[in-house]
């Protein structure tokens, strides 16, 4: 379902941004702020993005506003309708499929590699872990979903490589725009908290081995709920 854009929901939102990209708003800057306020809900999926409010909000040029959708498309987060404009991307089963797909192989590999973890990685999926733990315990559920991104990010930057996080991230991206539709963000992320504690001290005590079989299971299950609710509800799709 298409949702039309109302700048008086987030112009606020983005007033921040703005003064951030007073220093120079570049596409990739304001790819960066759209990216975030993406993946955080502000702009939700299916919602289109007026472009004359968009640069009223952030003070930026057409061009670099164009630049900045231009690279969002290119990570799947927005998409681009002949004559109707550009819409936040709506995930389909298929591409949740996929996306589990590629972070079995990424995210699996990183945990199997901890032993050779840069300095301070581990500890970033620690803080990962208790930042989740203390939103849960406010009842922040949108919150603990964001950490529970971050864990996954901190998970693949114990591979050590550039490359990896970066792809990683924009898994995660696209990742959240699934989220974003669950009806009961609870009822989803409750159960994962302990598992994430869990990986994270079985990569604290080193075991790598039991580490990665965590993680699988944990992406299974991950997967299953997701296409589930797919299934309940196919207009998601």
């Amino acid at each position: 379902m298409t949702r039309a854009a109302a700048p008086g929901d987030w112009a606020l939102r983005l007033a921040d941004d703005r003064a951030q990209l007073d220093r120079g708003g570049y596409g990739e800057r304001v790819a960066d702020v759209l990216r975030d306020r993406i993946t955080e809900g502000t702009f939700p999926p299916g919602m289109r993005l007026s472009e004359e409010a968009l640069r009223e909000a952030l003070g930026v040029s057409r061009n670099t506003l164009r630049e900045a959708f231009r690279l969002l498309s290119h990570e799947g987060l927005l998409t681009h309708e002949f004559n109707r404009g550009v819409f936040v991307r709506e995930l389909t089963a298929e591409d949740v499929r996929d996306l589990y797909a590629i972070r079995r192989i990424l995210e699996g590999a990183a945990v199997r590699g901890v032993r050779s973890a840069p300095e301070g990685a581990l500890e970033r999926v620690r803080e990962a872990v208790e930042s989740a733990e203390e939103a849960a315990a406010r009842g922040a559920w949108v919150e603990v979903g964001t950490a529970n991104m971050r864990f996954h990010q901190a998970v693949a930057g114990l591979a050590g490589s550039r490359r990896v996080s970066e792809t990683v991230r924009r898994l995660l991206a696209e990742l959240r725009l699934v989220f974003l539709v669950m009806s009961a963000p609870q009822q989803f992320h409750e159960p994962y908290l302990r598992t994430n504690r869990e990986i994270y001290e079985l990569l604290a005590a080193g075991d790598a081995k039991a580490a990665d079989k965590a993680l699988a299971v944990y992406l299974d299950a991950a997967e299953r709920q997701l296409l589930d609710a797919f299934e309940r509800a196919p207009d998601v799709a």
